[in-house]
């Protein structure tokens, strides 16, 4: 039995997010490309002798129960296969929280592969999304990883090429908005044919590996409602465009805006100026990195 392990739980973005209808359940059909960034919480998981989760986190404000997703993933293996022994994780957040980058879905899918390897349970990649899908509709993405066209609510994934590299400047700024609000407000009778991505598009330019193609195209349906509440966030993308960006875009239900770099000293001049310079009002928190290809990566989590 392993008796630590250190994981890295990887943000991501949405390259293109389209709604296509609101089900019976309460729930929304989708259409989106999700994209791995570099960005990453850092998660150790101790092993315990006697029985129980313990969560540590660098956060006041998140709660440590079972109201955190990560408490969701362990408990729900650690029950399912009957394991005695306690664990203790150690979560250090620096993916921006309540901000369209799936950062608590993918604390939980980092648990997932944790609890797995740890008590060395033998579920498959498949069994683990499986699971994720129960605590989140984005947690089975955030086991696979990488570039995926996502349906449904978010539970049927079709990998993708990977994405050209280049540089992604991200910035939130000091709002957080409530996924739910978004979706409760979006009127998808009210939208016009544009305010709808071409995913298609974007897919077709991802397989042809085009990265002025895919940024053209990006779109995301849930800027119509967020973006009238928050302005800010029209605000950081046109700042992000006038630096360089070939194109900037809200993730998920936002606030956190993402620019596209194909000049690293572009990037970096932004990166400089939203954090120290004249615009630095703008976003709270403010990182450069990259995309994520799980196809580059050969030692797993």
């Amino acid at each position: 039995m392993i008796r630590h392990l250190g994981l890295k739980a990887y943000g991501k973005i949405n390259l293109g997010l389209d709604v296509l209808r609101k089900r019976e359940d309460g729930y929304h059909d989708v259409r989106m490309i999700m994209q791995t960034v570099g960005l990453y919480d850092k998660i150790d998981i101790y092993l315990k002798e006697t029985p129980g989760i313990e969560i540590v986190t660098n956060l006041f404000y998140l709660p440590v129960n079972e109201n955190n997703l990560v408490y969701k993933a362990s408990r729900l293996l650690m029950d399912e296969f009957h394991v005695t022994h306690g664990i203790r994780i150690h979560l250090k957040k620096f993916i921006p929280v309540s901000a369209g980058m799936a950062g608590g879905s993918s604390d939980a899918a980092a648990v997932l592969f944790g609890v797995n390897k740890m008590f060395q349970l033998g579920l498959s990649r498949e069994d683990l999304m499986e699971r994720g899908l129960k605590i989140g509709a984005d947690v089975p993405y955030c086991v696979m990883r990488g570039t995926a066209l996502s349906e449904g609510i978010g539970e049927i994934l079709t990998p993708l090429p990977d994405m050209p590299q280049c540089k992604v400047l991200i910035a939130k700024p000091g709002v957080s908005v409530s996924t739910k609000f978004v979706y409760e407000n979006l009127n998808l009778n009210r939208l016009k044919e544009e305010d709808h991505p071409d995913i298609d598009g974007i897919i077709k330019a991802i397989k042809d590996h085009n990265i002025h193609q895919i940024s053209q195209r990006m779109g995301n349906v849930l800027e119509t409602v967020t973006i009238p509440e928050y302005p800010v966030i029209a605000q950081i993308k046109e700042k992000l465009k006038e630096l360089g960006a070939v194109n900037a875009m809200m993730s998920g239900s936002g606030p956190t805006v993402f620019g596209i770099f194909i000049s690293p000293k572009a990037a970096e001049n932004a990166y400089e100026e939203l954090r120290y310079g004249e615009s630095k009002g703008l976003a709270k928190q403010v990182y450069l990195t990259n995309f994520y290809n799980t196809k580059e990566v050969t030692n797993g989590k």
